[in-house]
Parts: structure tokens; C-alpha cells; sequence
């Protein structure tokens, strides 16, 4: 019989998952949640579980005993988490595993051993990988805090043991302010985490982010699949990716790629994953975590090597061997993907909701578009603003630059603004054609100022408000419901009012 593979997840990665699935022969199921009934995904699974989840607190995709019951009732062989969500919540991957479902991912300890980092930063010191100067462990309070930075030198980041994407997280610049930025990254982490123990790091002003994809299976075989550059970010968060990074030589992609590898190996890890590192301006690099997913940017690494990583998550699974050695592995080309968040960088980035009135992507052979909305979606509160990914391929990094801009002028989204705006500054600015940009990037040089072409989607955000406003002052005083043409007062609202 058919496997039966739940994707514990939504939008564009429960597609992309569906994509491997259907690859490997799989049977592909999703959950449709109250809070979007409509999503572009569930028209592409096999099967949809009605999560029933309106009167939750919580969507299902964070409710790890509901997707494990409705798992069980719908006789689910294999869950795979995606990204975000639970994909590194190490006790659902435990739920999993003690009701004979497989988790596509790390064992459920490796996946709380890497969500850890002081945990973390000790096993890396122990494969010999280079860290920056800390704290060994979380610090006790503030106090402890302070006299550790005392001691290294400002300006120090208090970062979450078991945090992520930013959270828990404060640069702090001088003594008299550490104690109140303690306190707000404690509670933050505990909010976040359930965990709010914090520990410390010398603050490099300027680096890079660098990450290494890996793959390894149950055998023992682990390879990378080469370094993308994830600096462009905003707020920890990343908003532009490349493949491979223009700031790596040959030399060094040689020694962290064996790093990572190296790391791998030593903790017995399995699947996909990602080994962290961060560069100074000298060139020296640190490590700092590991990624237990895939994760958002895998499209570049697969663009410049040709590798099907979730297809490769799925088989390592199911027990299958990695088939790949390290010397198949050859980087071909440049890839950047641009992630399409419904927010408005002139108004500092705030998240856009309501109706996409018309959206239009790019096409080439050279373009991939991962998505999960269409003409006529709405963009919920109740999720991230990342609507979808553009990611392009060239022969070098000019002409992946030349022909990503090029794609991005071919976007056209009339109801929300887009941060593609934004990604065409970046694409456009000197720092970056460079490759000088760092982490602070988006903090200390972009301005709202820089953006270009901002009158052309106001002239169609208006278009499009006074033709719908139109349509709809003329209907009778019952309103559509949501169910039937995908509207209601609150979306009427938000246009009326744009």
C-alpha cells in the first residue's frame, strides 16, 4: 500500500512538500483550518482533514496532540512539519514517534539538543568548530550579565537559550542599560519558548550570516550542499537570500563545509539541517546553531546544485541511503531568492491584510515560483506575511542579479503592498552589488526614501479600491459571506479604507 504523508504545515511549503510526495509515489494529506478554508495548498493534496480548529486557541498547526489524534484516526504513515510551527518542537517530534508515526526530521534529542544553544556551543566546541566569545552556559540574572560583559567588552547580544527567529534576542551597547534589556529579552524568551534563560556573546557590529546545508541519513553518510548568504535581514529575520556567497573563497568553503560536515557526523544527526555560521570583517567565521528543518531559502541551495532536498528528507525517513557523495556535489551557477511578504517597507515594514485583488508572477525557465496564494486570496491575520518566494538561477552572480530584477519588475500584486519594492532597492544598491551588505544592512542604510516606483502600485492600489468600491456600494445590504465569494465586511472594510 500507498504511504500516507500528513504535512503538518500550510501555503507554499505544503506545496512544495506535496511536489516530493507525489514524486515518491506518496499519498499526500493536509489539514484545512478554520482560520483559511480557502488556501491554494488544500487544491493540491490528495486528501484534506477538515481541522475543525474555529473554536481553538490555536491553529492545528500548533497543536501537536490534535494533529497526532487526527493522524492516528486517518491511518497517517509518515508527519513532516515544514518549517515555523512545530517543525523544531522536540516534543512533538517525540508524540510522534511514541505513536508509530514517522517524523521527517531529526531524532526528537537532537532536534531539543540544537534548540538549546548553550547545548548547542558545547557540542560544537567538542567537534572543534571556532565560536565566538560568551558565556558557557545561560547567565543567572542580570548581575551575572553584566559583569560577564563587563569582562568581554560591549557591545555584547543577550540571546534565548532555546530561542529563534529573533526572539528573545537584545543588542546591548553599554552597562547602564543591560539590566532593563535582560529583563525584556527573559520574558520575551519565556513568552516565546517557555523558556527564558538567556545567555551572552561578544556582538560583532558588522557580519555576515552564513549558512551550510547538510543532509545525512541513518547510515552514518552526511554531505553539504555549499553555503547560501542570508545577511539582508530585518530584525533577525531574512528577506533576500543568495547561493553560493560571494564573500566565501574556495578555501573556505572547503574547511566549513568539512566543519559542518564534521559537526554532523559527530551527533549522529540524520535529514536536513543547516549549520550556522557568523563572519567578521576580517574574514574569521563562528559558529552559531543548527537548523533541525528545511528551511524558507532551501530553493537556492537546490537551484545552484540540482538536489531535491525535501524528496531527500522523505527518503532518509523511510531508511533509504544517501546515494550522493560530497564529490557529486558541484555548484553550478548563482541563485537569490526574494521572499514576497504582504507588508509595507515605506510604513516600516507593518503587515498588510485583506483581498489580493490580482497577482501575477514572473515566468522563465530560469524562475521558480513557490507560493500559496492566487488572484483572489486573502491574507489573514492569523499567519506570517510571506505570501511567496521568487527565486531565480544565472550562470553568475551579475547576471542572477540582472535576471532577478528583471523578475521582480514582471511581479504585479494590486490589493496589498509587497516588500518587492524593497528587494528591487536592494538588487539595485551598490552594497550589494559588492557584496559588502551585512546584518545591519536594513537598520543602517536603508532609508523609505530609497524605494522606487512606489506611485505605480498606488496608482493600482487606488484602481483597484474606487472599481471595488464601486462594485460593492451598489450591492444590496446583504453582504456575501467569506464562504462564497471569498469576502466579508471586515475585507470590504480594510478596501473602503485603504
Amino acid at each position: 500500500m500507498k504511504k500516507r504523508l500528513l504535512i503538518a504545515n500550510r501555503s507554499e511549503i505544503a506545496i512544495r512538500i506535496i511536489r516530493s510526495a507525489h514524486k515518491l509515489g506518496i499519498i499526500a494529506v493536509v489539514f484545512q483550518s478554520d482560520r483559511e478554508p480557502d488556501a491554494l495548498y488544500l487544491q493540491y493534496a490528495d486528501e484534506v482533514i477538515a481541522a475543525k480548529d474555529a473554536g481553538d486557541e490555536k491553529p492545528v498547526f500548533l497543536n501537536p496532540e490534535k494533529i497526532v489524534k487526527l493522524a492516528l484516526e486517518n491511518e497517517i504513515d509518515m508527519i513532516h512539519p515544514g518549517y515555523g510551527f512545530l517543525s523544531e518542537n522536540p516534543d512533538f517530534a517525540l508524540l510522534c514517534e511514541n505513536n508509530g508515526i514517522n517524523f521527517i526530521g531529526p531524532s526528537p534529542q537532537l532536534i531539543r539538543d540544537m534548540g538549546l544553544k548553550t547545548v548547542a556551543k558545547s557540542m560544537a566546541i567538542k567537534a572543534g568548530l571556532p565560536l565566538v566569545p560568551g558565556s558557557d552556559g545561560p547567565v543567572k540574572d542580570a548581575a551575572a550579565a553584566k559583569e560577564f560583559a563587563d569582562s568581554i567588552g560591549y557591545p555584547v547580544i543577550l540571546k534565548a537559550s532555546a530561542g529563534g527567529g529573533g526572539r528573545g534576542m537584545r543588542i546591548v551597547e553599554k552597562p547602564e542599560t543591560i539590566e532593563r534589556q535582560f529583563k525584556s529579552a527573559s520574558d520575551e524568551a519565556l513568552a516565546a519558548f517557555g523558556n527564558g534563560d538567556m545567555f551572552i556573546e561578544k556582538y560583532l557590529q558588522n557580519p555576515k550570516h552564513l549558512e551550510f546545508q547538510i543532509m545525512g541519513d541513518k547510515h552514518g553518510n552526511v554531505i553539504h550542499l555549499g553555503e547560501r548568504e542570508c545577511s539582508l535581514q530585518r530584525k533577525h529575520q531574512k528577506i533576500v537570500e543568495e547561493a553560493p556567497s560571494a564573500s566565501v573563497t574556495e578555501q573556505m568553503r572547503h574547511d566549513m563545509g568539512e566543519m559542518a560536515v564534521r559537526f554532523a557526523k559527530a551527533i549522529g544527526y540524520y535529514s536536513a539541517g543547516t549549520i550556522e555560521f557568523i563572519m567578521d570583517e576580517d574574514g574569521s567565521y563562528y559558529f552559531m546553531e543548527m537548523n533541525t528543518r528545511i528551511q524558507v531559502e532551501h530553493p537556492v541551495s537546490e537551484m545552484i546544485t540540482g538536489v531535491d532536498l525535501v524528496d531527500w528528507q522523505i527518503r532518509v525517513a523511510l531508511g533509504e541511503k544517501l546515494t550522493l557523495t560530497q564529490n557529486d556535489i558541484k555548484l553550478k551557477g548563482w541563485a537569490i531568492e526574494c521572499r514576497v511578504n504582504t507588508e509595507d517597507p515605506q510604513n516600516r515594514f507593518s503587515p498588510q491584510t485583506g483581498f489580493i485583488d490580482k497577482i501575477q508572477f514572473p515566468a522563465g525557465d530560469h524562475i521558480r515560483i513557490e507560493t500559496g496564494v492566487q488572484s483572489g486570496a486573502v491574507v489573514t491575520p492569523y499567519f506570517d506575511s510571506m505570501i511567496a518566494k521568487i527565486i531565480v538561477h544565472g550562470d553568475n552572480r551579475q547576471d542572477v542579479i540582472d535576471k532577478t530584477l528583471n523578475a521582480l519588475e514582471n511581479f504585479t500584486m494590486i490589493g496589498l503592498k509587497t516588500t518587492v519594492p524593497f528587494c528591487r532597492t536592494v538588487l539595485r544598491h551598490p552594497d550589494f552589488v559588492n557584496a559588502s551588505y551585512t546584518t545591519r544592512w536594513v537598520d543602517s542604510v536603508f532609508t523609505p526614501e530609497m524605494l522606487e516606483n512606489e506611485e505605480e502600485e498606488m496608482i493600482g492600489a487606488l484602481a483597484a479600491t474606487i472599481m471595488y468600491a464601486s462594485e460593492y456600494l451598489q450591492l444590496s445590504s446583504d453582504i456575501p459571506s467569506y464562504k462564497s465569494d471569498r469576502l466579508n465586511v471586515w475585507v470590504l472594510n480594510k478596501r473602503l479604507n485603504y
